[in-house]
Parts: structure tokens; C-alpha cells; sequence
């Protein structure tokens, strides 16, 4: 899209409002304030017997929802909330929500992404199907920034014409940074997405993409690596990741004493949500310091979350003889959260900031040497040199849209592996028509304009 394209739409746009015109049906205001999870029991916490009676990816209930920016700035899309069967990483039955969304109207063949927000949180008022929603408390003020900001991203997948499921894939207990966790949750979300009539799929023959950075990566490369053995019946033709958790012990020790070790300690509450063994471990070998600490980061968001405790000294917080990380119970749990157990049997385009000094980039370099021993493996792995983890988001998130659009479009990945050095993405000229089209549908959007159709 031009810049001149931008402007008249935008014109347009205002035209149309004013003269209160539009074509597409209105965004209806809901009547009340969404309920947030912790109190909306009903729809996120179905009894057990409903949940293991279903099978994975099977909907136990669903919801029209009006989304929006900020909580207030309406989004003219189709969405609505979907409960389903998933399992967690023991296979036991759970229940999980998604969020999806379409574009207004019926296109044959319309292809489902599937984007991993980094939740990144410890409550479940930060996950993404209450923070999209029209009527939540602002992100700005729960901390929940990269919900509200990643919605962004998820809009413009949407001015692609796609359809969009948004997983929470942290689970029940807001179990941050458990990846076989949040790829079986992604994976179930997917197969409720195809399930779910109302957005116009093709079952089991749409093609699917995945899409996650930082903490959604986590995500969507454990989902990536479970495909084949958990849900082989999902047509993924490509996965999309960057700011890569590999390999979460090395983040521990990446963060240790530096500016990240307030986030990273949330992912080892988290994490022990999820690992019975690890959280006997923490709550025996924390000490007061560490437990006042630990304590203090219960159920908050990611913003808040990161601002407890930057620089602190992580592994003093443990009363063990040595390294905490190196004791049994620690190295189980880091062995299961670490990526490269399988090859993904769909083309990957990965992307990291060499500096990163949140995520670092040697385990992705090992990720990436892992996975191109296999002859079948199809990867393109870029490296860029002058962003860094929050920046790289931004400008890659053009390169990533572009990837699966040719996948959607069946242009084939090219065969085998290639890394890239770049000085920064943001140079990439066939990137720049995605940011002027997502300014022009943005603005529109504010219009009431429909996003997409």
C-alpha cells in the first residue's frame, strides 16, 4: 500500500464515519465490564468431568467478545472466546481459552495463524482473552503491556485476511515459561479454532501458521517440536519465532545480577507451577530473602513483574552448597524445558538479536545447528546486530508476516538451512509496505472501518 493509498483511506475513512455509513455491521458495545478470569470460573474453570470427558481441541463452550485497543478503542473484527479440552505436559486433561478472530465475512480457503502473545505473567488477569477484550482494565494499568501491545501485530495478521487464534497458552495456573505446556495448549487452541463453525474454516485441511517472540516463542517452538508426535493432524505449513528461549537454564544464568533477573525469576515461578518436583525444591531451598521475594511477584503481570528485583542476584536466593541450577531436581526441570528434542516437519524462520541481553543467542545458534543435522529440516535463521530484545520485535515483525504469507500462498520454502547476519532488519525495503498497511488499517480501524475484508 502507497502512502498516497494510506491517506485517502484514511480520508475515506473519516468520510464514512461522519456520514454514518459504514457498510460492515457495527462494533456493538458490550453491555458490562468483562469479568475477569480469577471471578469468571464458569467459563475458565469447567468441572472436571467435562474436561476429561472431551477430547483434546473439543469446545465445551464459546462466546461472542468485542476486542479492542487499550481496552477502549473498538477493533471491527469478528471474535469471540473459545473454552476447550487440552492436556498438560503429564497428558492429564485441563482446560484452556483462545481467543479468535476473523475478518467480517465468509472467504473460502482462509488460512488460521496462530499467535503466541508473551504473556510472560503470573495471573490469570493477564492473560490474552480477557486483555484483548473491549471493557478490561487497561493494560497500562495491570502491567499486561505485551498483550495490549502484540495486538497490534495480531491486527495486521488480520489485515492479511486471516483468521487469528490467540491461545492462553500459560494454562489454569498461569504456569509462565512451561513450554511442553504451552505447546500442547497452542496445538489444542488450533484444533478449537478449526472446530469452531463460525469462523468459516476448512477443518483439518486449513492451512496453519505460528507466530510467537520472547515468551511466545516459548510457546510456539515447543508446539512446533510437538506437532508431529501430539497433533499430526494439523496442516502447519510454517512457524515463525525470534527472541528465542532455547534453552531456559542459560537465560537464568544469562540473567543472573543483570537487568532481567526480575522477569526471569516470575518464569521460575512459573515454571514450578507446572513441576511439582521443582516447586518442593523452591519452597525448601528458597531463603527468607528469596520467599519475600517470590512472594511479592504472585499474580502480577509481566510490567510489574520485570520492575520487582532487576539485578538481583537469583541464585542467592537459594540456600544450596553450590549453583542452585545444578542440583538434580533444577537440571530435570531445565532438561524438560529445553528446546531441540525434535526436528519441526514444517519450514521454520527464525530470527534473534545477537546482543540480545535478555534471550542469549548462543542456544539458539545451537538450536539452529541441532535441528539442520537433519537433511529434511528447512530453516531460515537470521541474526540481527543492532537491535536488541524489545527492539527486534518490532522491526522483524514485517519479515515474519511476509514468511507466512508466501507459506499461506503455497510459494515453497526454500530447502535446507541458511543463516544471515544483517546489521538490522529494519532495512529489509520489502518490509516497509507491511508497516504503511498497518498504519492505513489502524487508523481506519479508529473510523470504525472493518479490518481485512
Amino acid at each position: 500500500m502507497s502512502v498516497r493509498r494510506v491517506v485517502l483511506g484514511v480520508v475515506a475513512a473519516a468520510s464514512v464515519a461522519v456520514a454514518v455509513a459504514a457498510t460492515a455491521p457495527p462494533v456493538v458495545a458490550q453491555p458490562a465490564f468483562p469479568a475477569i478470569p480469577e471471578f469468571d470460573t464458569g467459563f475458565y474453570s469447567p468441572e472436571q468431568s467435562i474436561v476429561s470427558a472431551a477430547e483434546p481441541g473439543q469446545i465445551i463452550a464459546s462466546r461472542p467478545v468485542n476486542v479492542a485497543n487499550l481496552g477502549v478503542l473498538p477493533v471491527n473484527v469478528d471474535a469471540w472466546q473459545l473454552s476447550y479440552r487440552s492436556n498438560d505436559s503429564r497428558d492429564d486433561a485441563i482446560p484452556a481459552v483462545a481467543t479468535v478472530l476473523k475478518p467480517r465475512g465468509y472467504v473460502p480457503g482462509r488460512p488460521l495463524l496462530s499467535f503466541q502473545i508473551a504473556e510472560d505473567s503470573l495471573g490469570a488477569y493477564c492473560a490474552s482473552s480477557y486483555v484483548l477484550q473491549q471493557g478490561s482494565i487497561p493494560w497500562p494499568l495491570t502491567g499486561a503491556i505485551t498483550g495490549g501491545a502484540q495486538f497490534l501485530e495480531i491486527q495486521a495478521a488480520l489485515a492479511q485476511g486471516w483468521a487469528v487464534v490467540v491461545p492462553d497458552h500459560q494454562g489454569p495456573n498461569s504456569a509462565f515459561a512451561a513450554g511442553p505446556l504451552a505447546g500442547r495448549i497452542t496445538l489444542d487452541g488450533i484444533r478449537a479454532a478449526e472446530n469452531f463453525d463460525p469462523l468459516g474454516l476448512d477443518g483439518r485441511e486449513t492451512k496453519v501458521g505460528m507466530m510467537g517472540y520472547s515468551g511466545g516463542s516459548i510457546a510456539t517452538g515447543h508446539a512446533a517440536e510437538l506437532h508431529e508426535s501430539y497433533a499430526p493432524d494439523l496442516n502447519i505449513v510454517g512457524a515463525a519465532e525470534g527472541g528465542i528461549a532455547a534453552d531456559v537454564g542459560a537465560l537464568v544464568d544469562n540473567s543472573n545480577s543483570a537487568l532481567g533477573a526480575g522477569i526471569v525469576a516470575s518464569g521460575i515461578i512459573g515454571v514450578s507451577r507446572e513441576d511439582p518436583e521443582l516447586a518442593q525444591f523452591i519452597d525448601q531451598k528458597l531463603n527468607p530473602l528469596g520467599k519475600a521475594m517470590f512472594g511479592a511477584k504472585q499474580n502480577l503481570c509481566i510490567g510489574w513483574n520485570s520492575a520487582i528485583a532487576p539485578f538481583v542476584n537469583l541464585k542467592g536466593l537459594f540456600d544450596t552448597p553450590g549453583d542452585p541450577l545444578r542440583e538434580p531436581v533444577a537440571q530435570s526441570a531445565l532438561d524438560k524445558l529445553r528446546m531441540g528434542k525434535s526436528v519441526p516437519r514444517f519450514p521454520m524462520y527464525m530470527y534473534q538479536s545477537n546482543p540480545d541481553w535478555l534471550v542469549p543467542v548462543g542456544p539458539v545458534n545451537t538450536l539452529v545447528d541441532t535441528y539442520c543435522a537433519d537433511p529434511n529440516a528447512s530453516v531460515t535463521y537470521t541474526r540481527d546486530h543492532f537491535s536488541e530484545h524489545l527492539t527486534l520485535e518490532v522491526v522483524a515483525a514485517p519479515s515474519a508476516l511476509l514468511w507466512l504469507r508466501d507459506r499461506f500462498a503455497g510459494v515453497p520454502a526454500e530447502p535446507g538451512c541458511r543463516t544471515t547476519d544483517v546489521g538490522s532488519m529494519a532495512l529489509d525495503s520489502r518490509t516497509w509496505p507491511v508497516w504503511q498497511d498497518v498504519v492505513g488499517d489502524l487508523v481506519a480501524g479508529l473510523f470504525g472501518q472493518p479490518i481485512g475484508s
